[in-house]
């Protein structure tokens, strides 16, 4: 997704999912798509702690990622109808009375949401350009107005007992030496904290920065609740890193998996385009067949980044072509 924000994605997509699972649904309902990162860790962080709400269930277990909008038994109808387990959730309305509705929902429909997914508040822009000037916790000028989004949101997730809460951290510096990269680290390990004292997980989506920048992060914000949300087709998208490559630095920490495919960027100032699962240039069988090699125990959420039928036609294929893989 070059251009568009990807929160107006999840509203404008909303409808579509709704129409294609149920005509009665509302058109202002929300679907998945991917939103916000972080990176962090210190040399005391070495591995991602295992995230207890795992225990007893099925490794590589599938979901989706939905925005809840403001009817969450509606959001989570569709995950069911969809026969899919878990889901990443996205929600904009941080209130306390949408988070007794989101357990509600979650119970009823026997869903485990895994994550809390966060972004913003303030504009966001997802290209080479304006993205390190707007994305995540890296701009100086909306630094402190997120990390007061997050919290809040890890008071949400706590309410309605979502065990970790995610984001894209941003356009992470190289360079450590970086004043900003300094900056970026202190607010990560800030939200990380927050999130312990609510005994939840904070899980970093990768995209914006290579895989060694994001493990340095990680190891030097030193916090051991942090994880990794192992979204494959960004790295790519960002031109970043392979999946397959990235995977041996990142394997460690990973509690989080995006099912995404897409190609290189071709063009210096966009982001490569995101494709149906098979249909770009992730290595699926070999990620999966890794994936059980570390013993990986989370889920794997799929996400299509677009609108209309064709969403829910991919995301049908994607749950029968990854079953295939993972048995």
């Amino acid at each position: 997704m070059n251009k568009q924000n990807r929160r107006a994605f999840l509203q404008t997509s909303a409808g579509a999912l709704a129409v294609s699972l149920s005509p009665a649904a509302s058109a202002a309902r929300k679907v998945g798509v991917t939103l916000d990162h972080l990176a962090a860790g210190s040399a005391t962080a070495q591995t991602a702690q295992p995230v207890a709400s795992n225990e007893g269930r099925k490794p590589l277990r599938l979901g989706l990622i939905i925005g809840v909008g403001d009817d969450p038994d509606a959001s989570m109808a569709k995950v069911h109808d969809l026969g899919l387990p878990t889901c990443q959730a996205f929600v904009d309305a941080l209130e306390p009375g949408l988070a007794d509705r989101l357990r509600r929902a979650l119970d009823k429909h026997g869903i485990e949401a895994t994550s809390l997914v966060v972004g913003g508040p303030g504009k966001e822009v997802w290209d080479f350009y304006q993205g390190p000037l707007t994305i995540g916790l890296v701009p100086p000028q909306t630094r402190a107005a997120r990390i007061a989004h997050i919290k809040k949101a890890s008071d949400f997730a706590k309410r309605c007992g979502i065990p970790a809460v995610q984001t894209h951290c941003g356009f992470i510096p190289e360079n450590p030496n970086d004043a900003v990269y300094r900056e970026t680290v202190a607010a990560m390990r800030e939200v990380a904290a927050y999130c312990k004292g609510n005994g939840q997980n904070f899980r970093y989506e990768t995209g914006q920065e290579t895989p060694i920048t994001l493990v340095r992060a990680l190891q030097d914000v030193g916090m051991d609740n942090q994880g990794v949300n192992f979204d494959l087709a960004n790295l790519i998208l960002y031109g970043k890193a392979n999946p397959v490559d990235a995977i041996e630095l990142l394997g460690p920490y990973v509690q989080g998996v995006h099912a995404k495919d897409g190609l290189w960027p071709t063009n210096p100032k966009e982001l490569g385009e995101e494709v149906a699962i098979g249909k770009g240039k992730v290595d699926f069988p070999r990620i999966i067949a890794r994936l059980k090699e570390l013993n990986y125990r989370g889920a794997v959420t799929i996400e299509r980044e677009i609108s209309g039928a064709q969403q829910m036609e991919d995301v049908r294929a994607a749950k029968a072509y990854l079953e295939r893989l993972i048995g």
